[in-house]
């Protein structure tokens, strides 16, 4: 397997790179330490199209390759972490399943948005229900033309600041097949934003918890059938997985540029 960079990947790899470096290095640390990343550098990402790398074209996007995908969260992690998560999560797990899995409807009400400035999330970790995905106990109960959410959902990045939740809900009995996947917009009335958690490292990224209290979402905001929430939450995840090796590297090399500068500076420094 041939993986070179083609001519295109690298005109996109620059430009990300020169955007980072020259928009995004000298304030990541500020960020971190302020537990939030600005709207203005959302805005920037989206200008670039980097908030639908994922998407076809026809729906706001840009249609881009895999590889093209993880060149891209790998440079934005050379010189932010937690700028690389948001993005990452919010293509493969916030905007993707819309597309993958949504009726048209769906995916003309939500992508253009989503491709454009507003982030997306999603929500599948419980108190009680981490990786054992179908133990989760969060309900969706169906009541003419909507479906009421109780629950409490932990650990969602892009959990603060997002537009859309891709919520993980029962709507059927005890295992995986009675599980469904919704998107919950920010304002529906019911649902409650929980603090955000005070990690260690990746401040900037917000990771919050969810809870539902009677919380109404239209039928309509019900992804592909009830009981494929699974299905839908595994072919996502498959997405996402790329992504965080490229976050890794993109972290290591950015590191690895740090030590090189520190020791050029210790040379000239003791004259060495």
């Amino acid at each position: 397997m041939n993986l070179d960079l083609t001519e295109d990947q690298i005109v996109i790899r620059d430009a990300v790179r020169e955007l980072c470096q020259g928009e995004f290095a000298a304030q990541a640390a500020t960020w971190d330490h302020d537990d939030a990343i600005p709207p203005s550098a959302i805005a920037k990402l989206a200008e670039m199209g980097l908030l639908g790398m994922s998407i076809p074209e026809e729906w706001g996007g840009l249609g881009y390759d895999a590889r093209t995908v993880v060149m891209v969260i790998e440079e934005i992690a050379r010189v932010s972490a937690a700028l690389a998560i948001m993005v990452a999560v919010h293509n493969s797990v916030g905007a993707y399943p819309i597309y993958a899995f949504g009726t048209d409807e769906q995916r003309k009400r939500y992508l253009p948005k989503l491709t454009s400035g507003a982030v997306g999330a999603f929500s599948l970790s419980e108190p009680g229900s981490g990786s054992d995905a179908s133990a989760l106990t969060t309900t969706a109960r169906l009541d003419g033309d909507h479906y009421v959410l109780n629950g409490e959902k932990n650990w969602v990045t892009n959990g603060r600041h997002t537009w859309t939740y891709l919520v993980l809900a029962r709507t059927g009995g005890p295992g995986p097949k009675g599980i469904s996947a919704f998107i919950v917009e920010n304002d529906t009335p019911g649902l409650m934003l929980g603090k955000g958690e005070d990690k260690m490292g990746l401040r900037a990224s917000s990771t919050a918890t969810l809870a539902f209290d009677n919380c109404r979402v239209p039928r309509a905001n019900l992804l592909c059938n009830p009981g494929d929430g699974l299905k839908i939450l595994l072919a996502s995840l498959n997405k996402s997985r790329p992504s965080v090796a490229a976050h890794a590297l993109g972290i290591a090399r950015g590191l690895a540029a740090s030590v090189v500068l520190v020791f050029i500076s210790a040379v000239e420094s003791y004259g060495l």
